[in-house]
């Protein structure tokens, strides 16, 4: 009886210990440099945002070189507008709630390609005009660069593209360069 307790501890730890390294949970933030692309008016002048975006993210390790990395994310994203006959700029801001679903493939033990769908929901529009267009969902892919500073610490470079309208009344597409760090558990 005891041999089989003992043999039950060993299991149950090798296997905690297992899943542990399969699976890693973590946070990460950074800073979001949007813009939008579409068809704008010659009168119309466009900028990117400088933004932000936070939240968690998982790490699911499936194969000795290849891992998926689902992230929950809070991200702003948008652009600046200059009119012509306006002195001022417009600046539209989308808030959504981002979830991006990543493949990544280490090139060795510190570095890994990602790339990955990225499936958007909004949850805020703020903007210096009085309208309310934004679509409520958006599609997109990212790809980018992971770097692992420790066996915690991270370091992530990403492009992301929508690839749906972001604007119930115009051809506006998001598009955003992130940079973020994070720490995995």
């Amino acid at each position: 009886m005891k041999k089989i307790i003992l043999a039950a501890v060993m299991f149950i730890a090798t296997s905690a210990a297992v899943q542990a390294q399969l699976l890693k949970i973590g946070v990460k933030a950074g800073v979001n440099f949007a813009s939008q692309t579409g068809d704008f008016p010659d009168q119309i002048n466009k900028d990117g945002i400088t933004s932000y975006h936070a939240g968690l993210v998982a790490e699911v390790k499936l194969l000795d070189k290849f891992s998926i990395q689902p992230e929950l994310l809070y991200s702003t994203v948008g652009a600046s507008y200059k009119f012509s006959e306006v002195s001022e700029d417009v600046k539209n801001e989308l808030g959504y709630i981002s979830i991006p679903v990543m493949a990544k493939f280490y090139l060795n033990n510190t570095f890994s390609l990602e790339v990955g769908p990225q499936a958007s929901f909004l949850v805020s529009e703020r903007n210096d005009f009085d309208v309310k267009n934004g679509e409520t969902f958006e599609f997109g892919l990212n790809a980018g660069l992971g770097v692992k500073l420790t066996e915690s610490i991270f370091l992530q470079g990403r492009y992301g593209l929508g690839l749906t309208e972001a604007s119930k009344n115009a051809d506006i597409k998001n598009s955003v360069f992130q940079i973020s760090a994070g720490f995995m558990f």
